[in-house]
């Protein structure tokens, strides 16, 4: 460390909060990794990031971006680093704005303090994976084989998962008083990070107090964006989002059909199908996506659709058209589930095609030549027990 380098850390360990000194000085962090080494060096950058020089503050948060959290994957050195985080948020630099904290990001003008929230609701998403089976497949990535490999961990992996798991009601206490925040900005990042944090089985019984945080959000003078984020997550915790599902806006009614409560599924799974019908419309609703989610938003009301519905039956209309649109459907976030969800458990050979899989095994034949809609998902077809060529499908009808 250069003696500059070391006079700005000396400068900004003074005016850290009581339990971020304590964090850096009693961690080993020599002992951590991250995804490039030794955790030596992330001190340096975890003080960096209340620098007063949001070059040098961008650069920190790309460190842990891209080293503590790199592809969402957990490291030794994470848990430590977002118990740091979450340590700092009150401090006076989180408020400091400007464009684009990571030197790749352009915008929009946000706090610092939004941009830490943000990453804290990352660390809690790779957290959370793997708890709730039922509840990873309803995310728009998730691909059968994931299952396969989803307990595969060497020991370093195990260890930072677990560390990470255990911090969470810390985590949770540092983000809840900005659920309130007046910066919608700062709301929409704690939102991102409280939903998943509450995921954890030892939080069940702040999920009540959030939710009633979350509904005084829910009036008039708040946005289509916040008001959707908000039915999400209160779906997402099981809370009951039935009265939702009338709303005026058609974004919202979807966000509270998304959760796996089940007060109303019937309606709920009408409104995820309705939405399904106009992709377009549903897609152009959130073109910065939610907190937590990724893709097309398209993908996410699918598989929440695949999930709710009891039998195939029940979206096999819906399911079929999105397959014989063609060039409109995705190979591993829409065909590929839906192939999976027509034929649960796999297709025995001896065992007749129902009326439901007759179409849409067809919208695959006739799709094929144009889309690769066969060629293009074989994974899938193998998984569902079927053949995984065109001719062996055009077979089976």
């Amino acid at each position: 460390m250069t003696d500059s380098k070391s006079a700005r850390v000396t400068r900004i360990l003074s005016g850290l909060p009581t339990a971020a000194r304590e964090l850096l000085s009693g961690t080993d962090w020599e002992s951590l990794q991250h995804a490039y080494g030794s955790g030596e060096d992330i001190p340096v950058s975890l003080c960096s990031l209340v620098d007063e020089d949001p070059d040098v503050r961008s650069e920190a948060l790309a460190a842990l971006d891209m080293g503590v959290l790199h592809q969402g994957s957990l490291y030794t050195v994470t848990a430590p680093a977002a118990l740091f985080v979450a340590a700092i948020l009150e401090h006076p630099v989180a408020l400091a704005k400007h464009e684009g904290h990571f030197p790749w990001d352009d915008g929009p003008p946000r706090s610092l303090l939004a941009a830490l929230l943000a990453w804290l609701g990352r660390v809690a998403e790779s957290a959370a994976y793997g708890e709730d089976l039922a509840r990873d497949r309803t995310d728009w990535q998730w691909e059968p084989w994931h299952d396969e490999t989803r307990r595969e961990h060497d020991p370093d992996e195990l260890a930072a998962l677990h560390a990470c798991r255990e911090i969470r009601p810390t985590l949770y206490d540092a983000v809840e008083p900005f659920l309130s925040s007046p910066d919608p900005h700062v709301r929409e990042a704690a939102l991102g990070a409280a939903l998943p944090l509450l995921f954890a089985p030892g939080l069940a019984d702040q999920v009540p107090r959030a939710a009633t945080l979350l509904r005084a959000r829910l009036g008039p003078v708040a946005g289509r964006r916040e008001r959707a984020s908000v039915a999400r997550a209160l779906g997402m915790w099981g809370m009951d989002t039935s009265d939702l599902l009338a709303d005026s806006d058609p974004a919202v009614r979807v966000c509270a059909a998304l959760g796996p409560a089940r007060a109303d599924r019937p309606r709920a799974l009408a409104v995820l199908l309705d939405a399904l019908r106009n992709p377009r419309t549903t897609d152009g609703w959130f073109p910065e996506p939610l907190p937590g989610l990724d893709g097309w938003f398209r993908f996410t009301v699918l598989h929440s659709a695949l999930a709710l519905a009891e039998t195939f039956e029940e979206l096999a209309p819906v399911a079929v058209a999105i397959v014989a649109a063609g060039g409109t459907s995705v190979t591993d976030h829409e065909r590929g589930p839906i192939l999976l969800r027509a034929f649960p458990g796999g297709h025995p050979p001896t065992h007749p095609l129902t009326l439901a899989q007759r179409n849409l095994l067809r919208a695959f034949v006739d799709t094929d030549e144009a889309t690769g809609g066969i060629a293009g998902n074989v994974l899938w077809f193998r998984a569902a027990g079927l053949p995984e060529n065109r001719e062996g499908i055009a077979a089976l009808l």
